[in-house]
């Protein structure tokens, strides 16, 4: 009996002291106030006062991070182009005696007009790869920025996997994104894991260790959120990591609170941009999807939300219901970094997205390639299990979007749309049936004798898109 009453007075205690008050103040520059700014420890939320004070009773065998959610009248605070200066450890609130201050700029002119660009699975093992990716991914983006950015701000978010289970290469990938001329955010994949360990929820109450602490040394917090324009953009963790490369796709309940909780200080029916690695909806290869989709769909049916995401080295479409559309966007990596393509035959790239007020319009950006590479046509005899065919990958394709053709010139209708490996990925296995199905894929069959055929593809947003091949 006494036994049990010592363990549970310690046990008491051991609670006691892991539970802290930490406050502080938002101020701009001139260290006056900012108030209505949304400050959270990823469980409690609070907003700032008129003065711009906080204060929030944190429990950090929980809680690792406290953070703000920039509000739109401010400009997002980064360091040589790398998001920082939002969020500070626990660890380092209480060496400061539990007191911290975020400083924010106002901005001089507030616009709702943006660019983003969601970069999926850099996913660098060694050194080989990481070259590729610093030279050829990295600098197409700079190019691609320094053009956008003569006419608006550019927001970067990579979407996990920015290494494969090496954590010794954080630092050259943190390196690889500084002075980009874009604001470069990042979410957590299943391979930026410590392998050594589980996730945080999944280890004993107050280790010291965990899962995702590298990670966090270098970007933070898992879950966070910021505001510009008029959109809302969160960033959450979609993984269940168990250790040793072990994981399971999906959310746990108190982060489905705490989204509940972020966006409760968002108007409803406002423009949300969700960021997290594993998708939720697709509908070919349904088996990286999280687990909780249905729950976290309810959590945002009040919004206009774009859904962001990777891990599936796949580009798939998604429109889940008319306020909720998912891209799951092809790798920059591809297919880990064995040639240019991903497991659809989508090639490596990364997605640019204007935003407009509430209004999106987004193009797939091939490394390498111009933006007018839409599509990828195979001639006949091309695709091996379409001889007869001309085929067309449009990776970009959706319900609202068409592909048709012409043959020597007179129009033939649309293209028919078939589910098939791409060739130029299956080709490059030693087992073609192991190559990935994708439903992206279009064919006709040409008349014997004929010359010519031109494929048009027609977007969403009405840009049509065309290749001329000879027979």
């Amino acid at each position: 009996m006494w036994s049990v009453l010592l363990a549970s007075l310690c046990l008491e205690a051991s609670a006691q002291d892991a539970l802290f008050r930490f406050s502080g103040k938002v101020v701009d520059g001139n260290g006056k106030g900012v108030a209505g700014v949304v400050v959270n420890d990823g469980m409690s939320f609070t907003q700032t006062d008129a003065q711009g004070a906080w204060s929030l009773r944190t429990d950090t065998m929980r809680s690792k991070f406290v953070s703000i959610s920039t509000p739109e009248t401010h400009v997002l605070p980064q360091q040589e182009g790398l998001a920082d200066g939002f969020y500070v450890s626990v660890r380092d609130l209480s060496l400061a005696g539990g007191k911290h201050n975020f400083v924010l700029e106002k901005r001089k002119q507030a616009s709702d007009s943006f660019c983003f660009i969601p970069v999926s699975d850099p996913q660098v093992r060694n050194a080989r790869e990481m070259k590729r990716w610093r030279q050829e991914t990295v600098p197409d983006m700079v190019e691609v920025i320094d053009s956008l950015r003569q006419t608006r701000e550019v927001v970067g978010m990579t979407l996990g996997d920015l290494v494969f289970d090496n954590m010794a290469l954080f630092d050259e990938y943190k390196a690889s994104l500084k002075h980009t001329g874009a604001t470069f955010f990042q979410c957590i994949g299943n391979h930026d894991f410590d392998k050594q360990y589980q996730d945080l929820h999944n280890m004993a109450m107050g280790t010291p260790v965990y899962g995702e602490m590298v990670y966090g040394r270098y970007f933070g917090p898992t879950d966070y959120s910021f505001n510009i324009g008029r959109a809302h953009i969160v960033t959450m963790k979609s993984l269940n990591y168990m250790g040793g490369k072990q994981y399971l796709e999906g959310m746990t309940g108190d982060q489905l609170a705490w989204l509940e909780k972020d966006l409760s200080y968002v108007p409803k029916g406002s423009l949300v941009i969700l960021n997290m690695h594993a998708a939720g909806w697709n509908r070919l290869g349904a088996d990286g999807n999280v687990r909780q989709a249905d729950r976290l769909k309810e959590v945002l049916k009040d919004y206009n939300v774009h859904v962001f995401c990777g891990h599936t080295h796949f580009f798939q479409n998604v429109e889940v219901n008319p306020n909720l559309y998912q891209h799951n966007i092809g790798a920059a990596c591809g297919a880990w970094w064995a040639g240019w393509v991903n497991q659809c035959g989508a090639p490596n790239g990364y997605m640019v997205v204007d935003v407009d007020g509430e209004r999106l319009k987004w193009h797939y950006k091939a490394t390498r390639r111009d933006f007018s590479y839409q599509f990828r046509l195979y001639n006949k005899g091309e695709f091996q299990t379409q001889r007869p065919f001309v085929v067309a990958n449009v990776w970009d394709w959706d319900n609202a979007c068409r592909v048709v053709w012409y043959q020597d010139g007179k129009p033939m209708g649309d293209m028919e749309q078939f589910v098939d490996a791409d060739e130029e990925r299956a080709s490059q296995l030693k087992n073609r049936d192991q190559a990935v199905k994708t439903a992206h894929l279009f064919r006709a069959l040409p008349s014997d004798g004929a010359k010519q055929v031109k494929v048009e593809f027609t977007n969403r947003f009405g840009e049509v898109y065309t290749q001329i091949i000879d027979l």
